[in-house]
């Protein structure tokens, strides 16, 4: 199944307290339930002014449907191609 990196426009994301990324976390997983096992969060970076986060999911379309029905923005979404890591750089 694909696997998506979503960057989130969130001006001020760096300075959210535990109790706000607690919060949304939870909205996403509520929507994640009733959107059913298709669709799964791996993980979320949060830097100053942005969220980026990476899914697994069937298509682009599903990840547009959780952004939207959890009313987070979905600035830019791109389907991971390849990873790699520093064991790559090994023989």
């Amino acid at each position: 199944m694909p696997k998506y990196v979503i960057e989130r426009e969130l001006p001020g994301a760096g300075d959210l307290s535990a109790e706000e990324l607690q919060s949304i976390s939870q909205t996403s997983c509520n929507v994640l339930n009733d959107l059913g096992p298709e669709i799964q969060w791996v993980q979320s970076q949060v830097t100053d002014d942005k969220i980026y986060c990476t899914y697994i999911a069937p298509n682009e379309d599903m990840i547009r449907q959780h952004a939207e029905k959890g009313g987070f923005p979905a600035d830019r979404i791109s389907e991971v191609r390849s990873v790699i890591d520093p064991t790559t750089a090994e023989v």
